[in-house]
């Protein structure tokens, strides 16, 4: 009898691992979280270019530039968490505009309505075309684009630094690596051995040469404080903290007028005059 449960408890556990090892890029992207497009940037008063990319792999992404409101003191690349769509994040385009910075936002493939399915390499062949148009499309210097990632969207974003000369990186609620964090979400997984991705933000931060704003709150009950911490350690300089306060999707840099002009003028000194 006792061996019977053991044999059970084996082959379920067994069972258990082939299906995190398969499925785990389903506990990765939710992109039919808000698959369709909610709002527009019209919609809130902001003028903007519908844009269609295609990635050197061949899929068609979805994006929307807004251009500042007057001479733009900057121009924000916007890498997007892994649920929901640009759509949702209208607040950031509100913010940015506000505070004077043009937007490039868009959404990788398999989100919104881009094309494909996402995974981790695809995802940083989107990084690439986003970045390829508007340093070549838009004509607008490296020096003046601010790459801005939030939660997934900042591994994306740090990779992209590291094969880039962007003005200023911002990393917002952003994860040190995906192994990490399975490693404390299932303790009793050997999810090291098993992750199909990496996403390894704090490797690429050390070789990462322009300044680096790392915002995150200890209340974050999905990225644990310690993960940002631990990014701000692993930049070089110059480099600055925000501590934001609220849960993961609570704790957004345009909750507080205080964060947003923390922000700003970590972006004013990093990117210097227009």
């Amino acid at each position: 009898m006792l061996l019977k449960l053991v044999i059970f408890i084996a082959a379920s556990y067994a069972a258990l691992l082939l299906l995190v090892f398969f499925a785990q890029s389903h506990l990765i992207y939710f992109p039919q979280t808000g698959r369709d497009i909610a709002i527009t940037p019209a919609q809130d008063g902001l003028a903007y270019e519908a844009v269609k990319l295609t990635t050197s792999d061949n899929e068609t992404l979805h994006g929307w530039f807004v251009p500042a409101p007057s001479a733009a003191k900057g121009t924000i690349l916007f890498f997007h968490g892994n649920a929901g769509n640009i759509s949702h994040r209208m607040d950031y385009l509100l913010t940015f505009y506000r505070l004077g910075y043009s937007t490039f936002i868009f959404d990788y493939r398999g989100y919104g309505k881009s094309s494909g399915s996402p995974s981790e390499s695809g995802t940083y062949h989107d990084a690439s075309a986003a970045w390829q148009y508007l340093t070549e499309i838009k004509a607008i210097p490296p020096s003046r684009i601010v790459l801005f990632g939030e939660s997934l969207g900042g591994a994306i974003a740090a990779w992209l630094a590291t094969q880039q000369e962007p003005g200023a990186l911002v990393l917002a609620s952003v994860l040190t690596s995906v192994p990490d964090l399975a490693a404390e979400l299932y303790p009793f997984l050997p999810v090291r051995l098993l992750s199909r991705f990496q996403y390894r933000t704090i490797d690429y931060l050390p070789s990462i040469t322009c300044p680096v704003l790392v915002a995150h709150s200890p209340q974050d009950e999905i990225v644990p404080f310690s993960h940002g911490q631990a990014l701000f350690q692993a930049a070089s300089e110059p480099k600055q903290f925000l501590t934001l306060q609220g849960g993961h999707n609570e704790g957004f840099i345009f909750t507080r007028k205080e964060w947003a002009m923390s922000l700003d003028e970590f972006l004013i000194t990093s990117l210097g005059a227009p």
